[in-house]
C-alpha cells in the first residue's frame, strides 16, 4: 500500500491531515489531489520527516541542493549546509554528491535534517563503474537498480531517475543541434553510455522494474530532466520537448499502474518570455502532475549573481503555475556552493517562491499588507517580525543606527512616512 492508494479508496491520512493543516485546506482536498497525481507528499518508512506537501493549489515549495565533488570533499561541511538549508526555510533537500563516500555523506545528512531528501541515483551507479573498470560506459543495468534501492533505504524519499532520455529523443538532439550543449550530469552519463553501447537507456527500457524498487520503498519518482538547455538560446528545442512527452507517458504509467507519487521536473534556462509557454506545457501534457523548476535562469550573463537571475525566472515560473522550484545559489556555474551560498540561495528562493504566489494565490499578499500597514507606522518590531529575514532586516539597520528612532538613515529627519503622520491620517 502506498499513500496513493489509500487516497484512491478514499482515506484520509495522517500526513494529508497534516499538510491540510499546514496550508490552510480541507483533507479532502489533499485526498483528491494525490489521488489523481496533482499533490505528492514525499513519504519514506526508513525515518522520520518533516510532511510537505507540492503541488496543485498549495504554496510554492523551495528545495535546497548539495553535495560533494571530485574535487572538494568535506563530509563535514556537507552536513553544514544541510541543516543551513533548513534553517534558511528549505522544504526540501538534495543531497547530489559525486565525490567521497556516497552512503556515508547521505546518511549524515539524512540523520542531520527532517526534510525529504532527494538524490540520483544515476550519479554513483556511473561514478562506481568509472572508479572499478575505469570509465562510466562500462556502468551495467544492475548498478542502477543497486544504486536506487541502497539510496532509498538511507531515507532518501524522492528520486530524480532520468527515465526520459531514450533513442528517439538523442536523434533530436543530433539533428536539432545546440548552442549551448548538454549541462545536465546526469543526461550526459546516460547518452554517453547509449551511445558507446548501443543500448536503450534502462530506466526507460525497464521503467516497470523501476516502478517496482520505488514502490516498495515508497520513493516519490521526480522524472530527470537530462535535456534541459544549459543556454536560453536552446530553450523549448525538440530534445528537451521530445524528452517531457516521454516522462509524461512514464508519470502517468507509474502513477495509474504502480499508485508511485510523481513529480515531473522541468528546464533550466529558459528566457522570460518562454518560462508561461514552458510552465503551461509541462503542465498540460502531465496532465497537472506537479512541476519541479530547475531554476530557471532567464539569462546566461549572471555569473556570480545566478542567484538573482534565477528568481527573476522562478517567479515567473510560480506565477505560472509551477509548484516546486528548485533554488540557485550565487556560486551557479562557478565552484561547488559554500554555506553562505547554500543560505542565500534558499532565501533568494523563498522570496521568488511567495512573489508567484501572490499571483497564484492572492490570499498570500495579507503578509504584504501586514508588512505595509507596519512601515507606515514605523512599527519596526513589526517589520522585522514581519520580514523573510528578520535577522538580516534589524542587522542593516542596527548597522547604520538613525538618530531618530523612528526613522530610518535612508531618510533621517525628512522620513517622509513620519511628515504625513504627524498631518494626515491617511492609513486604513
Amino acid at each position: 500500500m502506498t499513500i496513493v492508494t489509500d487516497a484512491k479508496n478514499g482515506k484520509i491520512t495522517e500526513e494529508m491531515k497534516i499538510v491540510a493543516k499546514d496550508e490552510g485546506k480541507d483533507p479532502e482536498f489533499i485526498r483528491r489531489g494525490i489521488a489523481s497525481g496533482r499533490i505528492v507528499i514525499p513519504m519514506t518508512p526508513y525515518r522520520d520527516i518533516r510532511v510537505c506537501g507540492i503541488g496543485e493549489g498549495l504554496r510554492t515549495k523551495v528545495n535546497s541542493s548539495i553535495g560533494s565533488s571530485s574535487d572538494i570533499i568535506d563530509e563535514e561541511a556537507e552536513v553544514a549546509k544541510a541543516k543551513a538549508a533548513e534553517a534558511a526555510g528549505a522544504d526540501t533537500l538534495m543531497e547530489l554528491g559525486t565525490g567521497g563516500d556516497f552512503l556515508g555523506i547521505r546518511k549524515k545528512v539524512c540523520d542531520a535534517v527532517s526534510l525529504s531528501v532527494g538524490s540520483v541515483p544515476l550519479y554513483q551507479a556511473f561514478i562506481t563503474a568509472a572508479k572499478r573498470d575505469g570509465s562510466i560506459v562500462h556502468m551495467t543495468e544492475d548498478d542502477l537498480w543497486y544504486a536506487t534501492e541502497e539510496q532509498a533505504k538511507l531515507g532518501t524519499n524522492f528520486m530524480a531517475i532520468h527515465t526520459g532520455i531514450n533513442n528517439i529523443v538523442l536523434d533530436r538532439l543530433k539533428a536539432h543541434g545546440r548552442y549551448g550543449g548538454l549541462c545536465s550530469r546526469g543526461g550526459a552519463f546516460m547518452s554517453t553510455w547509449m551511445l558507446h553501447n548501443e543500448k536503450e537507456n534502462p530506466l526507460y527500457q525497464d521503467f516497470d522494474y523501476l516502478c517496482e524498487i520505488l514502490k516498495e520503498h515508497e520513493v516519490t519518482l521526480s522524472t530527470g530532466n537530462g535535456m534541459r538547455a544549459g543556454a536560453i538560446a536552446d530553450a523549448t528545442d525538440r530534445a528537451q520537448v521530445q524528452e517531457l512527452i516521454i516522462n509524461s507517458e512514464c508519470a502517468q504509467k507509474a502513477h495509474d499502474k504502480y499508485d508511485l507519487q510523481v513529480i515531473v521536473e522541468g528546464p533550466g534556462h529558459v528566457p522570460l518570455d518562454q518560462v508561461e509557454t514552458n510552465v503551461k506545457l509541462m503542465k498540460a501534457m502531465s496532465d497537472g502532475k506537479p512541476f519541479y523548476m530547475l531554476g530557471p535562469l532567464v539569462s546566461d550573463i549572471g555569473a556570480g549573481r545566478d542567484h538573482i537571475v534565477t528568481a527573476i525566472g522562478a517567479a515567473a515560473s510560480a506565477a505560472a503555475g509551477c509548484d516546486f522550484l528548485c533554488n540557485v545559489t550565487p556560486a551557479e556555474h562557478l565552484a561547488l556552493p559554500n554555506l553562505q551560498d547554500i543560505i542565500e540561495g534558499v532565501k533568494t528562493a523563498k522570496i521568488a517562491a511567495h512573489v508567484g504566489d501572490t499571483v497564484k494565490y492572492p490570499e498570500t499578499r495579507e503578509w504584504d499588507l501586514a508588512m505595509g500597514r507596519a512601515r507606515a507606522k514605523l512599527d519596526w518590531k513589526e517589520m522585522y517580525k514581519l520580514a523573510l529575514d528578520p535577522e538580516l532586516a534589524k542587522s542593516i539597520r542596527d548597522s547604520r543606527a538613525p538618530g531618530d528612532e523612528d526613522a530610518c538613515t535612508m531618510c533621517g529627519d525628512f522620513c517622509a512616512l513620519k511628515i504625513v503622520n504627524q498631518n494626515y491620517d491617511l492609513c486604513k
